[in-house]
């Protein structure tokens, strides 16, 4: 088992230069696994970095495999005691390029980011959570503190991230104003959302005012979400950013306005992975798949993920289990 089926790119540009080939199959070191990959999930991170954005500064070598986002079988454990061993269908993130991607028959990952898979959920399901779950997580829970009372606006609520920030937020007790399109309305209610602004229809910011948080998952790249967003918030309330690079005078305009502004990295966190597959595993977070490609798929994938229209997460299959 040396070489493996691998998605890659060699230089930043549009889905078309991502091309399936053979790559050498990474190696495992210290504490870490190599996983068998049975699906990946695709991010908008994944297609920023293939154009040359996102995470992109950081690669040192080429070609890429993207992907931060898996589910999968253990092959190689990192001793013989380590809880988690050769056969275990585990899931969890890394982050590309500082591990090998997920769009690749097999991956080498710290055992810091990786859990056991949810036993309700299929490969291709568990795939879809690790990243978004996590960011939703970070933002909604860890920074935003989500809680009974709480007046939480969330955008682009039926999408990856927010379809769980939605969830998360409704758990914690919060009153969830999610925006979203008409046909993701029903949708977004059945996630917890106690009201739901079509921005097609009418703009969020003549619809609501004085909010507590507003979780941006759009930011300023359209219709000066973030800027607006702001706008929308109690004195001293907090607005957090998600999308990387989406609103770059987003302090100055915060504290122009007397409020609270931050952004939100992800990390891998296999211990908040276990609480949430907790919460799947309770049936209170449920996990959406918008579409299923193979592999060999991923450039209409990107397509897709790009577009800004999917609804919860798309996923890569790789291989069967």
């Amino acid at each position: 088992m040396t070489t493996m089926r691998a998605v890659t790119f060699a230089e930043p540009g549009g889905p078309e230069v991502l091309e399936t080939t053979t790559a050498a199959v990474p190696t495992r070191v210290n504490a870490e696994l190599l996983i068998r990959v049975i699906a990946a999930g695709v991010n908008p991170i994944d297609a920023k970095t293939r154009a040359g954005k996102g995470a992109w500064p950081g690669v040192t070598a080429t070609p890429v495999v993207l992907g931060n986002d898996f589910s999968g079988v253990v092959v190689e454990a990192p001793y013989e005691s380590f809880p988690l061993q050769p056969g275990t269908e585990v899931y969890g993130m890394g982050m590309v390029p500082r591990m090998s991607g997920a769009y690749a028959e097999y991956l080498t990952v710290s055992a810091l980011s990786v859990a056991r898979k949810p036993p309700s959920l299929s490969h291709v399901e568990a795939a879809a959570v690790p990243l978004a779950g996590l960011t939703a997580w970070g933002m909604v829970v860890e920074t935003a503190k989500a809680h009974e009372g709480q007046r939480m606006l969330i955008h682009a609520g039926a999408g990856g991230v927010g379809h769980f920030a939605v969830q998360f937020a409704a758990y914690f007790g919060a009153h969830v104003i999610a925006t979203g399109s008409a046909r993701n309305a029903a949708f977004l209610r059945e996630l917890g959302a106690s009201e739901v602004l079509d921005y097609t229809e009418r703009a969020f910011d003549e619809a609501v005012d004085a909010v507590d948080t507003v979780i941006d998952l759009v930011g300023n790249v359209g219709g000066d979400t973030g800027s607006r967003s702001l706008r929308v918030l109690r004195p001293g309330g907090l607005y957090v950013n998600g999308p990387t690079g989406s609103f770059p005078t987003m302090a100055a305009e915060a504290d122009a306005l007397g409020v609270r502004a931050t952004g939100y990295r992800v990390a891998p966190d296999a211990a908040t992975l276990a609480i949430i597959t907790r919460l799947i595993e309770s049936g209170d977070v449920r996990v959406y798949v918008d579409r299923v490609l193979p592999l060999e798929e991923a450039a209409e994938a990107h397509t897709l993920i790009e577009s800004g229209h999917t609804r919860g997460k798309i996923v890569l299959t790789v291989a069967e289990g």
